[in-house]
């Protein structure tokens, strides 16, 4: 029987329990995955601390990468042996995962697995904040939040590939030293200084085209206040908590500015999208343009440890476990 990280009660990292599960057989337009690496995200902690509501009980994990043990009915696509990778789809904490054909990709000759298990989640999101939530034009000024981080990282390099100049905020001179390493233009620590400043003073009073904010709560005013008229503040994530609500009259007030809460589903909503954006994010990784930091692996056995990491701040890049 494989081995899997399952949530039988909502709560903090103590609620994360390893135990044998039996795999059932991969239905009609399913395949059954021998996971080599699994993703460790923010939205793992939200669905585990119930934050985002989930039928209990559930084996954790938004994304991975392995082979093709077994395929379902109609499925035409893969077969058994193809190396895949998929995001969207639960029961990536485990040895084995069964999971919807139609979430899945082929990893390329390459990429190794556990590149593409780090990236189908978050360097996906990346590509579609800076291709398609606000698409980035040469000579663009934008503000990358927890630059160090998974996506940030990611952010950092695809904002700079699309001729942006990229302001990054860190809380620590490692995560500065990193988000440099990355592209970073200007790196700004905000837990020393008051950041919306700094970045007027960056841009020389005029704010930024776009703000990237995956923190929330402790960031949305800063990030509001960092836009230039008519500036989109995208805000997809809530490493700091959710967002109180807004009153839309502050868009106003603030320059005509645009709010979006976007999310990677709606930006892989067709199998067309899904395979570009996936295929974009593996060409930049084998052509060397795009360096993808593994921050640290652990067994499923310290998933806990994983998200006390995560949720301690204590990690940069990407976190992965290793079936």
């Amino acid at each position: 029987m494989p081995t899997a990280v399952r949530v039988r009660q909502h709560g903090g990292p103590e609620v994360l329990e390893v135990a044998e599960v039996d795999t059932a057989a991969p239905g009609p337009g399913e395949l059954t995955i021998d996971v080599a690496a699994a993703g460790v995200n923010y939205i793992d902690t939200y669905l585990r601390s119930g934050v985002y509501p989930h039928d209990l009980p559930f084996t954790l994990g938004q994304e991975g990468a392995g082979r093709v043990s077994a395929v379902g009915g109609e499925v035409r696509e893969f077969a058994v042996g193809d190396r895949v990778a998929w995001q969207g789809a639960l029961g990536g904490y485990a040895r084995q995962a069964v999971i919807p054909a139609g979430a899945a990709v082929r990893v390329p000759d390459g990429v190794s697995d556990e590149v593409a298990a780090a990236v189908m989640l978050q360097g996906m999101t990346a590509h579609y904040l800076v291709a398609s939530t606000y698409p980035v034009q040469p000579g663009d000024t934008v503000l990358v939040h927890a630059a160090a981080g998974g996506v940030g990282l990611l952010l950092v390099q695809l904002a700079r590939a699309r001729g942006a100049r990229v302001l990054g905020t860190v809380s620590t001179a490692e995560k500065e030293r990193l988000a440099r390493e990355a592209g970073a233009d200007e790196v700004i620590r905000y837990t020393e200084v008051d950041f919306a400043e700094q970045v007027r003073r960056l841009t020389g009073g005029e704010g930024v085209a776009a703000a990237y904010d995956g923190v929330g709560r402790s960031t949305v005013d800063g990030s509001l206040a960092s836009l230039r008229p008519r500036g989109m503040l995208a805000l997809f994530g809530a490493a700091s908590g959710p967002v109180p609500p807004l009153d839309p009259q502050r868009l106003n007030a603030a320059g005509s500015v645009f709010l979006t809460r976007p999310s990677l589903p709606h930006y892989t909503a067709t199998r067309a999208e899904l395979d570009w954006r996936a295929r974009e994010i593996f060409d930049a990784v084998t052509s060397g343009s795009l360096h993808v930091r593994i921050g640290a692996s652990y067994p499923l056995s310290e998933a806990r440890r994983a998200h006390e990491d995560l949720e301690g701040r204590r990690t940069t890049g990407k976190l992965l476990l290793l079936p």
